[in-house]
């Protein structure tokens, strides 16, 4: 019997929706009746799921990532486990456990990109451990998952081991239950949005410059930027201020599910200008609920929509302004863009997703 831990501490976190689909499908796919697994959760989250599978159990994990209690205890609950394999859902783990691992490192944008929000000197720390942990696990784990090829090629440059241990599995575009519940100021508005957390390497600066540039031909047009406020929001307003948009950039702060999927439906365009993604899901949610995708051609994001995006130079405020007149100009480019969208995320589901970590598991049991 092989008893296979996967740790799913991040499972209500808003990074969380990648181990939770992979536990949903995995209970399908699984079929090898000598596998047990064991579901490592928080405490507080043993009540909200339950598994569908007899070979699937639950256990208490009360130790917070990215502290001395992971390092240690976790490190002793793996242990009176005694798992064949351990699947870590993300970096984080104790680093002195030598059984076999696998690791899933979702990007390196942690690694590259400062955090304006935390103190400086505390981030700048943090970072360096976190790039010497990343190195440690990357070395040490029995195989390594990535969202993308381009974070495969990535990490084994990053921390120099052979990229044959690494086996990217696309995710999948995730689909908001919720009806579509209109925002009433935006009703009868024409705008193009943004939606997620405003960190730095999401690039708003840039494209708020790039707004204001559009907005001189196209005046009654909003820019919507949907997302939880954080720090970072005043330097964002300022800045509007100062470029004479303040009435025309609408920040949201938290809209329920089924306000965004409205304002996805209603968005002229949806534009992505990030620096830095490991998969790049928002662009996939726009594409299927038909919204034209205007992206970075940065990083793993050509990869991962194809041909379904007008791309941009990230770098280059000017750039990012023709682009979203040109899209914004041509209705014939709008319908290119949203067909192509409906065929480019038919090739990404989230049980091939488990399918092909069901694989990888396979291989890291079988390895000496």
């Amino acid at each position: 019997m092989k008893r296979i831990v996967i740790d799913a501490r991040e499972l209500r976190t808003s990074t969380g929706r990648y181990i939770e689909r992979l536990l949903h499908h995995l209970q399908d796919v699984d079929t090898d009746m000598s596998h047990r697994y064991i579901v490592l959760l928080k405490p507080k989250d043993m009540d909200s799921w339950n598994p569908r599978s007899k070979r699937f159990t639950k256990v208490a994990s009360r130790y917070k990532e990215f502290t001395f209690a992971e390092q240690i205890g976790l490190l002793w609950q793996l242990y009176r486990l005694r798992p064949s394999l351990v699947h870590f859902g993300m970096t984080q783990q104790p680093i002195l456990y030598l059984g076999k691992t696998i690791t899933t490192v979702h990007d390196l944008t942690t690694v590259r990109f400062v955090n304006p929000s935390k103190n400086r000197f505390a981030f700048a720390i943090k970072q360096e451990v976190y790039k010497w942990v990343i190195k440690i696990v990357a070395r040490k784990s029995t195989r390594l998952i990535t969202p993308t090829e381009y974070v495969k090629d990535d990490l084994a440059k990053f921390a120099h081991i052979n990229s044959r241990k690494v086996t990217a599995t696309h995710e999948a575009v995730e689909v908001f239950d919720d009806k579509p519940e209109p925002i009433p100021e935006l009703e009868g508005k024409d705008f193009i949005m943004f939606n997620g957390r405003p960190l730095p390497h999401k690039n708003l600066r840039r494209l708020i410059r790039a707004f204001a540039i559009v907005r001189e031909k196209r005046p009654d047009l909003l820019l919507i930027i949907a997302g939880k406020k954080d720090a970072s929001y005043k330097s964002y307003r300022s800045l509007t201020k100062e470029l004479g948009v303040e009435d025309a950039v609408v920040f949201t702060d938290f809209i329920p599910d089924g306000q965004l999927r409205w304002a996805m439906e209603h968005a002229k365009a949806y534009v992505y200008p990030s620096l830095s993604e490991g998969f790049g899901l928002p662009g996939l949610e726009a594409m299927f609920y038909g919204t034209p995708l205007i992206s970075s051609n940065a990083t793993c994001l050509p990869e991962v929509y194809g041909d379904a995006a007008e791309y941009v130079d990230p770098y280059s405020v000017e750039g990012i302004a023709k682009k979203i007149i040109k899209v914004l100009a041509s209705e014939k480019r709008q319908k290119e863009l949203v067909a192509a969208g409906k065929k480019q995320i038919k090739k990404y589901s989230w049980r091939k997703m488990a399918e092909e970590t069901l694989v990888v598991y396979k291989e890291a049991l079988h390895e000496n």
